[in-house]
């Protein structure tokens, strides 16, 4: 599907008029410490244009806490992460991530690195642990539940994760206070004061849950980040997809009815294995058992687990499974919302996995995604256009696509910068003011792509060593003479090493024609004793003959001791010239030198891709509360807002 012509923020709003009118727009995340209270400039362009229509902006409260890839588990207990290709590799964290000023998830991962020519294994024989340091993410940490069976967000006592959140955040905060400096770092520091005030406000509360935190949390992050009132409505997924019988007739489980429903739901069910075919990190409705919808069931007090719904029963894969028996198929939802009412009272939620969870809010809201949100789109649009394709089309309104271009709004702030380390080299200085940081970074991450091109291309040591001389230099100009010195040096060994080894070489060559001659020499003696010696009168020529032969075979065996003589003393020559401990010293030395330079290189690696895809990242998805910090009078956000490529993208 090609993408739609992009349009400015107005331009997409009033468009949204003629093909949705009055659809609520719905911002939906799993926290409000990362990009979602962007989407408060969605509601400030609503206003200017004088739009009635509402930004509902949700907390997805319904899915599952993020847990600890591997390691010990402790029960109730979280932990605040990194993210990086080794110990923490597939460590997802949407609930509680956070990032500081100019950083993303974007992991180094090894292919980057392999790719730009790293020699993986020399590192990690000579330090076991260093792709940790080198894959990390930069500016990034996610918290995740130490339990070996999380609960969902909406479930997590806030006091239990409140004193690691807090301090996740305050390292979020101090990492980007620090970035800000001058008059501009003054102001910052009152302003952080500020969210963090209104957070330790919001957090009080006997038995508070994060989800219902996060919602308290809405308006006021909404409002920080914008510096600006933002008309909103706040709502949570738990709320949203509340399944009762008062709610199960709304059209956004139109969806689940055909799943439910006994004469539809194979159709639906081989349209959801269809859809999601060769799509990364979804499964086909068999993993989940016998009968299994991609719909999930949260009841109060047991949790959330996937439905699996038979002629004669519902079984909910919750920890402890739950059942409804049936007298008959279910007839539809509204059946479905009876049973459940009656044996687990109105508080139970139906959420769809992934793919369907966008169709079943899709139906009643457009949900407003900035750019890169949600894989799962695609798989949601084709499950769709097969229900359509077979008699079960469900009207949806579109997506409202947000590309923000952050760094390049930076034009209009005064703010100076000074830039964090991995970045420093990459723009060439410490510290630069906002707009010279605006013109700049899309070169600095052209150059750093090339970089990482360059790097890839120099396999031989000496190579490399030149090239850090040429591009870094420093001390890598003396490092490279001595290099080149010690190479020649070993150069002349290996040349004696050579010579050696061809002596050697002919030595066996010697051995071996010795061995035959030998045979022979021996072989003629025999013939020779048995033809005129043996049981015969030999006469005083053949006695002459049978001793000519034997100094023949003596003689051959004199020399084949003599070439083995000489054989050990090559072999002592050798180890000699190898176990010679001045030689030893060059060799280890220019290992040293080499595995400098593949640290260096290393560190060039990972910086060039922070400074290039991560900073592209982060300009895609940038942390909303980061905009008040480096401009308080809200002048950046508007500006990013303003300027921000939208589009929309239909399902």
């Amino acid at each position: 599907m090609s993408e739609p012509a992009c349009k400015s923020i107005q331009e997409a709003l009033l468009e949204l008029e003629q093909v949705a009118p009055g659809v609520p727009l719905l911002a939906l995340g799993q926290t409000v410490f990362w990009d979602e209270p962007m989407k408060g400039g969605v509601a400030l362009a609503l206003k200017r244009l004088g739009l009635s229509r509402r930004l509902v902006a949700g907390v997805h409260d319904t899915d599952y806490f993020a847990k600890l890839p591997s390691g010990t588990r402790q029960p109730g207990k979280f932990r605040a992460l990194p993210h990086n290709d080794t110990s923490t590799r597939g460590l997802w964290s949407a609930a509680a991530e956070f990032s500081a000023l100019f950083g993303s998830e974007t992991v180094v991962g090894r292919e980057a690195l392999s790719g730009a020519g790293l020699r993986l294994s020399t590192l990690q024989e000579a330090r076991p642990n260093i792709l940790d340091e080198a894959t990390e993410a930069w500016g990034w940490r996610g918290i995740v539940s130490l339990d070996d069976h999380p609960p969902i967000t909406a479930e997590v006592p806030l006091k239990s994760l409140f004193p690691v959140l807090q301090s996740t955040l305050d390292w979020a905060l101090d990492t980007t206070l620090s970035t800000i400096v001058g008059q501009g770092g003054e102001l910052a520091r009152k302003v952080a004061d500020e969210l963090r005030e209104a957070i330790c406000d919001q957090s009080e509360g006997t038995d508070l849950k994060l989800g219902e935190f996060y919602k308290r949390l809405l308006p006021k992050v909404y409002e920080f980040c914008a510096n600006a009132p933002v008309e909103l409505d706040t709502t949570t997924t738990t709320e949203l997809l509340r399944f009762n019988t008062q709610t199960c007739g709304l059209p956004r489980f139109e969806l689940l009815d055909l799943f439910v429903r006994q004469e539809t739901r194979r159709t639906a069910s081989d349209a959801y294995n269809e859809a999601i075919r060769g799509g990364s990190g979804q499964y086909g409705l068999p993993r989940f058992g016998t009968g299994a919808i991609p719909f999930d069931a949260i009841i109060p007090g047991q949790g959330r687990g996937t439905i699996r719904i038979g002629n004669r029963g519902v079984v909910f894969m919750t920890h402890r499974p739950q059942f409804l028996t049936l007298k008959r198929p279910l007839s539809g939802v509204q059946e479905l919302a009876e049973l459940m009412e009656a044996k687990f009272g109105e508080g139970c939620v139906i959420v769809g996995k992934a793919v369907t969870l966008i169709g079943m809010l899709a139906r009643e809201f457009v949900f407003v995604f900035h750019e890169g949100a949600s894989s799962y789109v695609k798989s949601s649009r084709r499950l769709h256009q097969i229900l359509a394709g077979q008699g079960h089309e469900l009207p949806m309104n579109p997506i409202l696509r947000v590309r923000y271009n952050a760094w390049d709004a930076m034009g209009v702030c005064c703010s100076w910068l000074r830039m964090p380390e991995p970045f420093q080299r990459s723009f060439g200085t410490e510290e630069l003011c906002a707009p010279s940081l605006a013109k700049r970074w899309k070169e600095v991450g052209t150059e750093q792509e090339e970089v990482l091109a360059q790097l890839g291309k120099l396999r031989r040591p000496i190579e490399l060593i030149r090239y850090l001389d040429r591009t870094v230099g420093g001390s890598w100009r003396v490092v490279a003479e001595e290099y080149e010195d010690l190479h020649k040096r070993l150069e002349s060994l290996q040349r004696d090493l050579v010579e050696v080894r061809s002596r050697r070489n002919d030595l066996y060559a010697e051995l071996k024609r010795l061995r035959v001659a030998r045979a022979e020499a021996e072989k003629a003696k025999g013939d020779h004793f048995r033809d005129r010696i043996f049981e015969k009168d030999p006469t005083p020529e053949d006695l002459a003959e049978r001793r000519r032969l034997t100094e023949a075979v003596d003689r051959v065996i004199q020399q084949a001791i003599d070439a083995r003589h000489r054989m050990r003393l090559l072999r002592k020559e050798q180890n000699a010239l190898v176990l010679d401990p001045e030689v030893q010293r060059v060799h280890d030395r220019r290992q040293s030198i080499e595995l400098e330079a593949e640290l260096k290189r290393m560190r060039l690696i990972r910086h060039a891709v922070i400074s290039s895809r991560g900073l592209q990242r982060a300009s895609y998805r940038p942390s909303a509360w980061w905009f008040r910090l480096v401009c308080p009078d809200g002048l950046w956000f508007r500006e990013t807002v303003n300027s921000a490529d939208c589009y929309l993208e239909a399902l």
